[in-house]
């Protein structure tokens, strides 16, 4: 059975209450946010939850909502000026029509996104995990870094065996 008017009002209250009270970096475990109602820490968690993926969908229907709108003023826009833009010889319609199926297109997210690639050195594959100072030094001088000097980058401590040893004695 679904809950009352009154009942869903408090459960509004509560979750209201213990998403402030959260904010303000209250633990769950503080008998602020128990006195609320909550008959444990695990409970106070899962009702936080519900109230966040409630909040959640609340949101996503308003954006839903929104986008319908905007669709509906483009398509009213799109349709005063197309008969303009697709007769041909008025380039500013056909210009303010693209322009409104772009905007549409994005609203909608149906352009694709760009595919972007990060690649190391000859295309190969980007080498991650933990690296030798002298290996970044060699990344850096291979991606052209120009004004930055060997002086500028920290020596590896890792490198270094007993400290007694520099560069020029290697």
């Amino acid at each position: 059975m679904p809950a009352s008017k009154a009942e869903q009002a408090e459960v509004a209250a509560r979750r209201a209450e213990l998403i402030r009270l959260r904010r303000a970096g209250v633990r769950f475990e503080d008998p602020r946010i128990l006195a609320l109602g909550y008959t444990s820490r695990g409970a106070a968690t899962k009702d936080f939850i519900r109230a966040i993926e409630e909040r959640r969908d609340e949101q996503a229907a308003e954006a839903s909502v929104y986008r319908q709108e905007a669709n509906e003023r483009l398509e009213a826009l799109l349709e005063a000026h197309w008969e303009n833009a697709t007769a041909g010889g008025d380039t500013k319609a056909a210009e303010l029509v693209l322009k409104l199926m772009d905007r549409q297109a994005k609203l909608n997210g149906l352009d694709m996104p760009a595919k972007t690639e990060l690649s190391g050195p000859d295309g190969g594959a980007v080498p991650v995990g933990p690296v030798a100072i002298a290996e970044l030094r060699d990344l850096i001088r291979t991606a052209g870094e120009p004004d930055l000097e060997d002086d500028d980058i920290p020596e590896d401590p890792h490198d270094a065996d007993d400290g007694d040893t520099t560069d020029e004695d290697a």
